[in-house]
């Protein structure tokens, strides 16, 4: 069973509670990293500026606290996160809707904006983003 390191553990720590335990629950049989969590101004700006956000703070699912959105990505000890690798990240997401699914947590994934499950119609793709698509109750 693989388990998350303290860098992933402190970052996943800034999201929804929803997302905590989504992600939680993929760790168990997904090696993965959590990328990012909540980002502050100065962090959501610069990361807009390199163009791997589009809009700038506080209009992210990532700057709210606690964090309506997580980037986490596929872990393999070898190689890290498979940055040069998308197929890995396509792969990594289809677990993580089912988990969600299962789950009844309600998320949007940055490789499918519009979730019409055509991955060929994106303006942007975001393939680490996870997002909580509303308020969710925990239940």
């Amino acid at each position: 069973m693989s388990k998350f390191s303290l860098k992933s553990q402190d970052k996943l720590s800034t999201c929804h509670p929803l997302l905590q335990k989504l992600f939680n629950d993929v760790i168990k049989d997904y090696d993965c990293a959590i990328i990012d969590g909540h980002r502050a101004r100065r962090e959501q700006n610069v990361r807009y500026q390199q163009g791997r956000s589009k809009l700038k703070w506080p209009n992210s699912k990532h700057n709210p606290m606690p964090s309506m959105a997580v980037d986490a990505g596929p872990y393999f000890e070898d190689k890290g996160i498979p940055w040069d690798e998308p197929n890995q990240f396509y792969v990594f997401a289809g677990y993580v809707l089912s988990r969600a699914k299962d789950l009844g947590i309600q998320i949007r994934w940055g490789g499918d904006w519009d979730m019409d499950r055509d991955v060929n119609d994106q303006f942007f793709n975001d393939l680490a983003h996870y997002e909580l698509l509303s308020t969710q109750k925990e239940g």
